[in-house]
């Protein structure tokens, strides 16, 4: 079988550190697919992540890479891509990363419509720091933060960047690997804030305080759990309740933050 993703990989950083089951692996291979079949190069892309799980995946990923600080992972890519637009700058983050401490990044990110294109690792909670529950920990899931059930409200982020202007959204899980890598790569062929929700397993901190420790039993939750968003566009708003869509929930054309940029640089005399 050829293995042609295995270039895009730094080999000494494997294996990798990932528990048994976990569903990041999957996600990070589903970005390398989707990275070939857009045709980008090593030398043109660069992998910004910020802190957590799904941020390590940066390391292992042979380009030019930024680990960063907590949450502020799309502001580093920001800076990356108004320095050198020609670049290809993806974002790997994750539900605590992105929709908490970096919650207002994210935000201006898609109000800017910032030419990124940023995979959210969602596992519904914190893995790496001790199990807390994050901002998309469903509603009566335990945590350590949430011994009896969380009773807060989660955020549907698909809804949050389309509300705050990304121009390109689009959801899929780690069961569906071929579709999550079409829909990256549908991210990737966007010009603008480019978002896609990854959802994928956690048995170890979200699976053990759950009763599902089972990774097997947690794919195929989330195979059951969605539904391709032309057949649940048909459900009856209580069906809809049910399950989530997934695929391409937004696509729009919108001016790109730097392109938008260069029109104030024309109008202060050029660049120097």
């Amino acid at each position: 079988m050829e293995r042609s993703f295995e270039k895009y990989f730094r080999q000494n950083r494997l294996p990798h550190m990932w528990c048994p089951g976990c569903g990041n692996g999957i996600v990070t291979k589903a970005v390398i697919m989707a990275i070939e079949k857009a045709g980008f190069s090593q030398d043109n892309t660069v992998i910004v992540s910020g802190i957590g799980c799904s941020s390590r995946a940066s390391g292992y990923m042979d380009f030019d890479t930024l680990h960063t600080a907590h949450g502020r992972a799309i502001p580093f890519a920001t800076g990356v891509k108004m320095a050198n637009p020609d670049l290809n700058v993806i974002v790997l983050t994750g539900d605590g990363d992105c929709t908490a401490i970096g919650g207002n990044h994210f935000i201006h990110g898609c109000r800017r419509n910032v030419d990124l294109t940023v995979v959210l690792f969602n596992n519904n909670i914190y893995g790496m720091t001790g199990g807390q529950a994050s901002p998309m920990t469903p509603t009566g899931k335990k945590a350590t933060t949430a011994p009896y059930g969380a009773i807060d409200r989660p955020f549907d982020a698909c809804k949050l960047a389309e509300a705050a202007g990304a121009t390109y959204v689009a959801r899929s899980t780690a069961f569906h690997v071929q579709h999550l890598a079409d829909m990256i790569k549908g991210g990737l062929d966007s010009h603008g804030f480019s978002f896609i929700e990854a959802m994928c397993q956690c048995p170890t901190a979200f699976g053990r305080n759950n009763k599902m420790a089972d990774p097997a039993k947690m794919m195929m939750a989330l195979r059951d759990g969605v539904m391709m968003k032309a057949a649940w566009d048909k459900l009856p708003a209580e069906k809809q309740a049910e399950r989530f869509p997934i695929g391409v929930l937004c696509q729009k054309e919108y001016i790109d933050y730097a392109k938008a940029y260069d029109t104030v640089i024309e109008k202060a005399g050029g660049r120097a």
